[in-house]
């Protein structure tokens, strides 16, 4: 029987360059997927591309920027909700997000273990967990979220945390209330996280 691969993420700001490393070697992890928008950070100079690239290639550690594919910020406007935010679930059908998908597929079967990085220390808010990492898990893929003081978050510790957040009184429904499935609460629940935390066009002018 062949076992389920697991899938990584991480948010730097948690975490200072030297248990960065760490914690990324210590889970065995090949391969640095940046989706960050924008692979610099003002803050954390050590995470700024060329620089980290260069660190982890030393410790050998692969790095690859994934913003055309798993970016927040996209160009085309098709994939915006009419109330002008990204739309998770439009973008992920399509032709860029899909091949960055079937390319670390194809990573994973050549033995690679790669981990999503972004800057955003809670997955919960953050587009890799609530876009790219939910992908990943609704194809199968066991997802594990690294946090600091070696400590981890499931995909289905996320999912619990959002739908309690989005529905805390989802047990006390009366006879005239639509009965939901706890699937429908999830989707539900990653919906509005998406309308919190997906990129606004209205962003590009503040």
């Amino acid at each position: 029987m062949k076992m389920i691969d697991t899938v990584y993420t991480i948010g730097y700001s948690g975490f200072l360059i030297n248990d960065f490393i760490s914690t990324i070697k210590s889970n065995n992890i090949s391969l640095i997927i940046d989706v960050r928008s924008q692979p610099y950070s003002q803050y954390f100079s050590d995470y700024n591309k060329e620089g980290l690239q260069r660190r982890l290639e030393s410790q050998g550690i692969y790095y690859r920027n994934y913003v055309k594919e798993f970016g927040a910020r996209q160009d085309e406007r098709q994939y915006y909700s009419k109330n002008g935010y990204l739309d998770f679930e439009l973008y992920a059908k399509s032709p860029s997000f899909l091949k960055g998908i079937e390319k670390l597929i194809n990573s994973m079967n050549k033995g690679y273990k790669f981990a999503l990085m972004c800057a955003e220390k809670d997955p919960s808010k953050c587009h890799r967990a609530i876009l790219v990492a939910k992908a990943f898990h609704d194809a199968g893929y066991n997802i594990i979220h690294l946090l600091p003081n070696n400590e981890i978050m499931t995909q289905e510790d996320l999912e619990h945390q959002l739908v309690e957040k989005y529905f805390p009184n989802r047990d006390q429904i009366t006879l005239f209330d639509e009965k939901l499935s706890e699937k429908d609460y999830v989707e539900q629940a990653y919906r509005k996280r998406n309308a919190e935390i997906g990129y606004s066009i209205g962003e590009e002018n503040e």
